[in-house]
């Protein structure tokens, strides 16, 4: 898995495509803690349940069948903020969907239960370019600092990038501009 910080990148990559204020403060805390809540399945693994279990870590916690419930409840919950229902629901999916889709792009671990409860099999992309993350103290180490490095390479440099792209392309046309002369 990439670290639970690296998790968060997702959100926050669109939050800044989107620009200041179009996702709301409440809506990107959700988003965040939409996409760094299926790790919370490590306290099977702690609590001495089966790793590979459907329970067990990456899961049905890791599914797009829970990114969906975990969508639905927090559209559901959502107060009066500047997004409607609907694009709650979008964001807090897109949010929570991208955390087993980071999983399935790294190099070691069980592999991803997306398709749980219809499929039991564990997957992973064809391309694992990030390096899989130590678990608790031993994030601190040697291991931890390289998954970190791989982590700033394939996931936060180019989610920042395409950001940054998304609103340059985006951006509104300055009206200081002469006009073009006629033809």
């Amino acid at each position: 898995m990439p670290s639970l910080i690296t998790h968060a990148a997702v959100p926050l990559a669109l939050a800044l495509a989107a620009g200041p204020g179009r996702v709301s403060r409440p809506l990107l805390a959700a988003g965040l803690a939409a996409a760094m809540l299926p790790d919370l399945d490590v306290l099977v693994l702690w609590l001495g349940g089966p790793h590979a279990s459907g329970w067990g870590h990456r899961g049905a916690s890791h599914s797009l069948l829970w990114a969906g419930v975990v969508a639905l409840l927090g559209a559901a919950l959502h107060g009066p903020l500047r997004a409607g229902r609907g694009q709650a629901l979008a964001w807090l999916f897109v949010c929570a969907a991208s955390h087993p889709l980071l999983d399935t792009l790294t190099s070691g671990g069980p592999g991803v239960a997306l398709w749980w409860p219809w499929l039991d099999e564990r997957v992973f992309a064809p391309w694992r370019p990030i390096r899989v993350s130590p678990l608790a103290n031993r994030f601190f180490s040697a291991r931890g600092a390289a998954t970190l490095a791989s982590e700033l390479r394939w996931v936060w440099l180019p989610l920042l990038a395409g950001a940054g792209l998304w609103r340059w392309i985006a951006r509104p046309a300055r009206r200081d501009r002469p006009a073009p002369p006629p033809p």
